[in-house]
């Protein structure tokens, strides 16, 4: 019984509840700020220095993003148990976009800056860059996708504690 004024310490179960909560909402929040940031970020195209620091912030986003995919990779028993390839398998199309994301996500920044630096409302597109803006928006979206999906998954408690379950998957791949 719970009087008022006392303190009664969360069991550990309500401790992971809490912790896999914090994980999500930061999941979210990223992916939330990165789909900002594609959709409103040429309402800064005036203030140069603005837009470039826009684009920094996100780009480190990504890279937090990432780095928070691989820690709960190697928080799963499956990984602990140096059984990486079955994780590979599972993740790896996901993995790949958020490498492919990357990558494009700073190239587009670097030309989008490289073109706009001095007269930052001329609307002057390259069909390179034309072509490379199209990709990004499409790869975005699987983004957005394959990362949800593997953030949705990785909470799957088969991945961390050894089943049957573990075993079928090894003896298929």
């Amino acid at each position: 019984m719970v009087t008022r004024g006392t303190f009664e310490p969360l069991s550990s179960q309500q401790m992971k509840r809490t912790t896999d909560m914090s994980k999500k909402c930061k999941k979210n929040l990223l992916l939330f700020f990165d789909v900002c940031v594609n959709s409103f970020a040429g309402f800064t195209r005036s203030r140069p220095v603005e837009l470039l620091s826009l684009y920094v912030i996100q780009d480190f986003c990504l890279i937090v993003s990432l780095t928070i995919l691989l820690v709960n990779f190697f928080g799963t028993y499956i990984f602990q148990a140096g059984l990486i390839q079955l994780l590979y398998f599972r993740f790896r199309t996901t993995l790949i976009l958020c490498v492919i994301y990357i990558v494009l996500n700073i190239s587009l920044h670097i030309w989008h800056m490289t073109i706009h630096w001095q007269q930052p409302l001329i609307h002057y597109w390259t069909k390179g860059f034309h072509s490379l803006y199209a990709v990004h928006r499409i790869v975005a979206v699987l983004y957005y996708y394959f990362y949800k999906r593997a953030a949705f998954k990785i909470g799957d408690p088969r991945f961390y504690e050894g089943s049957k379950w573990v075993e079928k998957q090894l003896n298929f791949a």
